[in-house]
Formats: structure tokens, sequence, C-alpha cells
């Protein structure tokens, strides 16, 4: 059966609490942690954002029969690592940006060099969590090879650098990988996507399935719905950045063209990024189509990202 809107976004909203508090529960119980370092870890966390990767991890461990309180270790280990990256992309030496969310970005309240350290101590905490907080000691370890591979230098990592070094390259496209030296402006914007954004979601949806110990074939199913969503996620991320405001969005729109930087609209076109999108978002929901109505609010959680206007 179909989610009403009103029912999608109060289950949208109870899944976003219940990650919160439970990395408000981690974080207090703590000790240790230097005050100053505290406060920006907690300013970043607590900046506000839709919760996307952690609520999909609650919702895929729920779509497969699991119990989404198993899930949230993960979850909250998602949105750790997720605002670890955002705090270094806001850094001058990255996106050089001032605003996030609406908010000043975490360098210029606190500068650059505890910015730096709270996204450290941020990316280093989500694997304290995991080990620590899953309760069976079985599955530590595959989730822990999910997030760190989603996360790395294979991960998002790599499609940072990636995403760096092919700046300004819009008529010659700079190869991501020594054993593919010729490739297309097309294949480095869809290396960018993958690596940068997708496969965060890619491991939230997969985690959340094995924190319900889905089977092989439902792993699958989540990991291609996760990646497929990643890829249209960002690909509206792109648009908005030309068609949407400052004010709408919390942060600075048009920078992705002044800053040269590789999209998807400036490769492809506008009208074909949408077309894009929403090919990816359909494929998406046919993937899930196996779990039955108890992938429903993932189902709704895709269309809705191609329709957001921030």
């Amino acid at each position: 059966m179909d989610l009403t809107e009103d029912q999608f976004h109060q289950q949208l909203a109870q899944s976003a609490r219940m990650v919160e508090d439970a990395i408000e529960g981690y974080l207090m119980h703590e000790s240790g942690i230097p005050v100053t370092l505290s406060e920006s870890m907690t300013y970043s966390l607590h900046a506000g954002g839709k919760r996307l990767r952690p609520v999909m991890t609650l919702w895929a461990c729920r779509a497969v029969g699991g119990n989404s309180l198993y899930a949230l270790p993960a979850a909250a280990a998602i949105e750790l690592i997720h605002t670890y990256s955002l705090i270094h992309d806001d850094l001058p030496a990255m996106d050089d940006d001032d605003m996030r969310r609406g908010k000043p970005t975490n360098h210029k309240v606190f500068g650059e060099g505890i910015a730096i350290l709270a996204g450290d101590a941020l990316l280093t905490y989500a694997f304290h969590i995991l080990a620590r907080h899953i309760q069976k000691a079985g599955l530590v370890r595959p989730l822990i090879l999910d997030l760190s591979t989603a996360a790395g230098a294979s991960g998002m990592i790599g499609g940072q650098v990636a995403d760096v070094i092919s700046e300004n390259s819009k008529t010659k496209p700079i190869s991501h990988s020594a054993a593919n030296p010729d490739v297309t402006l097309l294949e480095t914007v869809n290396y960018v996507h993958t690596h940068k954004t997708a496969m965060l979601f890619q491991a939230a949806a997969r985690m959340g399935g094995i924190c319900a110990e889905a089977a092989e074939r439902e792993l699958e199913a989540l990991a291609d719905y996760g990646i497929k969503f990643g890829l249209a996620y960002q690909i509206t991320d792109d648009l908005l950045d030309i068609t949407s405001s400052t004010e709408a969005m919390g942060k600075r729109t048009q920078k992705d063209e002044k800053a040269g930087k590789l999209t998807y609209p400036a490769v492809a076109g506008v009208e074909t990024s949408r077309q894009k999108a929403q090919n990816l978002i359909e494929e998406a929901v046919a993937d899930l189509a196996e779990l039955g109505e108890a992938a429903e609010p993932l189902r709704h959680l895709a269309r809705m990202i191609i329709n957001r206007n921030r």
C-alpha cells in the first residue's frame, strides 16, 4: 500500500529523530573529549540536514524484516562519516564555502585547525560506534568493511580527489585511473558522482540489510537501489546549484560553474540530466520489487529526492 505524504514525512521525521537521539546518547557518555573539539563536532552534527543516509539504513533494515533499532549504531556511523566529509569539503583548500545549511561553516566558527580535527574525530568515532554498539559481534566486521570501503580511498575520498584534479577540465578530461588513461568527460563525471556520493548511499542501504542479517540477494537489491539513488541525488544536487537560490539551499549556489567543476549538467546539459536522474530513480524503485510492501518507505524516499528544492 502506498504511503500518504503525511505518513511518509511523519516516518521520515521520526527516524531522523531516532538517529539524532542515538548520536547524542553515544557522545554524552564519552569522557575526555576537549571542550572545544566537542563543541565543533556537535556544531556540525546539530546544523540540520535531511539525515537521508541514516534513515535509509534504518528503512533498509526494516525492508528485509529486521528491527531498525538494531541498525541505529550503523545509521549513526553513516551520519558521522557524512558530517565529517561536509566539514572537510567546506574548507578553504577544498570548496571554500562560508555557509552550510544556512549557518556559518565549521571552520568559520572554530578555525581551520579545529575544523579539520573535528572532521577527523567524527570519522574515527564512526568506527568506534560500530565496534562498541553493534549487538551481534559477527556483524561488526562486514559493517566496518562496507563503511570503510565506501568512505575510503576507493570510495568517497577517491571521488573527492578526482573532483579536485578535474576542476577546470571541461575540454580535456583527466583520467582517474592509471589503468584507463583515455576517458571521456562523462566517464569522469560518473566516476566522481559514483565514488564521492553514491557509494556512501550504497553502504547505507547495505548496512541496514546487514544489521537485519539479510540474504545475499536482498543485500544486492539494496546495494543496487542505494547506488542509483546516490547518483540521482548528486545529479539533482548539481541541477539545484544552477536553478535554486542561496536562500533555498542554505549554501552558496552557482558555485560549481565558477569553480570550474565537472558536473552532469555541465557535460550533458540540463534536460538530459533531469531525464537521467528520473531514469535512475525508476530503476532504483524497480530494484526493490522483490522486497514487497516493507520497502515502500524506501521507494517513496527515492521519488522524493528528485522533486526536492534544496
